[in-house]
């Protein structure tokens, strides 16, 4: 088996570099190879993938596997090795049913270059060999800045797979979506691109990003209404209890059908605390709170919950074995020891729940408020306006992105609480669990921190954005609004990305930047977006408002 790994993929690795033994997150160098040699395979399928648009050949099956696949190598998604082995041999498999539709059409099927022929050895450990050559390590002879650019447009296309992936689950698809993601995979292969045309692809990204999340957005609002702003409980009730993190809504509401009536109340974790806002969910009685924070409690949170946790996606660190045993994972979620729910029947889950302790008595915790999605915010615009025109609110800050368990992340905390009094605060995505239970009061109604939702909620903030551009007839670079962005893994990248599409300058980004982007690269971003590192919360602050 592996005794290294390289993988710089999220803003926790290792030293800022790299992690080489064994993940930050606690990812092995098996998963880490697997999860290389997956990514490889997928470019082999994403050249017929591409041709095959050329001769009308497009293969759903092929579509939704390589979105979910180039998902599971996401952070702290599936970190269980054995489930990486016929990923990559169905890899294979749908690779050359696409090459013989695509040769029957009359496309091009004499590719040349190796992941167009290859074949996975034939068990886990041949795999993890065949990957040494294949993966993230630097020091190739390739130029640093477009290496630098290839593995930003394949990170970025995972966090898209994941928005894609999610979108999908509720019948929400766009074959450009799919035609990008084989796109962008195929064109690493090459060697004949410039710098220019790296930039291209990853500002491609960026867009291809915006509109997967403009899929799951109609997905979600779709299936389960507008949210609307929510007033949830941070507290407990007496009794059975289950415990759900992560993104998954379908599968959220799956459970909340299938407890009716059991005497079990779902709580929430993380980032599925927006889910309270949705009318489709919030009408099941026994969803009844938000249990805990993200990153920085998470394992002590989960060790005190006293019932079965399920994790429906990403955003989660490793559990601990003493409690493992309450754990249960779906979707694409694997974490060696943790039993995983291959379908939407949560009997288990439901079981174990039963058998657990569940909590002694009621608990009046504090409460926080949710459900600031557009449609909520653009309601009272016209008072949102009037207070800017009158100076009551005198700036809006975008306070988002990740959480993570490094330190350096309570700037994020100390950023807010030293916020004016005359400036509103928009959140989303898990990082706002560093502030997202202060107390910052209103302007004239309009409450001062505005939780917008989950990370994929970015696009509910943009259209946020354009709007009240749009009323003051001016360029979203000249509203009095600043973002303040916090990394940690893929779909961070996708999103950041995003942005750069738009033309967003300005941004501030940390707790550190990423280190995948070369002196060089980081340049360009800085010439183009005027994009910066954080520096303090006081020293920032200035900056913005003088």
């Amino acid at each position: 088996m592996s005794e290294e790994m390289f993988c710089y993929q999220c803003e926790q690795t290792a030293f800022g570099t790299g992690c080489t033994k064994v993940g930050v997150c606690g990812k092995s160098p098996e998963v880490a190879a697997l999860q290389d040699l997956l990514t490889y395979a997928l470019k082999g399928l994403s050249l017929y993938a591409v041709e095959g648009r050329k001769v009308g050949i497009v293969d759903r099956e092929a579509n939704v596997f390589t979105v979910q696949a180039l998902f599971s190598t996401l952070t702290n998604v599936d970190f269980d090795a054995d489930r990486f082995v016929p990923m990559i041999r169905n890899t294979t498999t749908l690779r050359e049913s696409l090459k013989n539709k695509v040769k029957a059409a009359g496309g091009k099927v004499d590719f040349t270059d190796p992941t167009a022929t290859f074949q996975p050895a034939a068990d886990m450990a041949g795999m993890i060999n065949q990957s040494q050559e294949v993966g993230f390590r630097p020091g190739t002879k390739e130029n640093p800045d477009i290496r630098s650019l290839k593995h930003t447009l394949i990170l970025g296309l995972r966090g898209v797979s994941a928005y894609a992936d999610h979108a999908q689950i509720l019948g929400q698809e766009d074959d450009s979506v799919y035609a990008f993601v084989h796109e962008g995979l195929a064109a690493t292969l090459r060697d004949d691109l410039g710098l220019e045309d790296w930039v291209g692809l990853v500002l491609k990204c960026g867009a291809v990003n915006l509109r997967a999340m403009e899929l799951l957005d109609a997905a979600n609002t779709g299936t389960y209404g507008h949210p609307v702003p929510t007033k949830v409980p941070l507290g407990h009730k007496k009794g059975k209890a289950i415990l759900v993190s992560g993104h998954d809504l379908k599968d959220l509401e799956m459970l909340l059908m299938q407890t009716e009536g059991k005497g079990i109340n779902i709580y929430t974790h993380g980032e599925m605390l927006p889910t309270h806002a949705y009318p489709e969910l919030k009408k099941y009685p026994h969803f009844f709170g938000h249990f805990g924070t993200a990153w920085q409690n998470q394992r002590k949170e989960f060790a005190e919950f006293p019932g079965a946790i399920l994790m429906t996606t990403n955003c989660i660190q490793r559990p601990k074995e003493s409690y493992m045993d309450n754990i249960f994972t779906t979707g694409l979620v694997g974490w060696p020891g943790a039993k995983h729910i291959a379908t939407k029947d949560f009997a288990p889950v439901i079981q174990k729940a039963i058998e657990m302790p569940g909590f002694d008595g009621d608990s009046d915790g504090k409460s926080v408020m949710c459900g600031f999605g557009r449609n909520a915010v653009m309601s009272v615009a016209g008072q949102v306006i009037d207070a800017v025109k009158s100076g009551a609110i005198r700036h809006f800050f975008l306070v988002a992105g990740c959480d993570g368990a490094k330190p350096g992340r309570n700037y994020y905390t100390e950023f807010v609480e030293k916020v004016p009094n005359d400036c509103v605060v928009l959140t989303l995505a898990c990082g706002k669990f560093r502030f997202f239970d202060k107390d910052l009061g209103d302007i004239g109604g309009i409450p001062r921190l505005l939780d917008v939702g989950q990370c994929n909620d970015a696009y509910s903030a943009i259209q946020i954005a354009v709007a009240l551009a749009g009323a003051f007839n001016v360029g979203v670079n000249e509203l009095p609004l600043s973002m303040v962005c916090s990394w940690y893994e893929q779909k961070a990248v996708a999103i950041l990305l995003t942005l750069l599409h738009l033309g967003i300058k300005g941004i501030r980004l940390g707790p550190s930047l990423p280190a995948f982007i070369t002196p060089n690269v980081l340049n360009v971003l800085v010439q183009n977006f005027d994009i910066k590192p954080i520096s303090t919360p006081d020293e920032d602050l200035k900056a913005i408002l003088g």
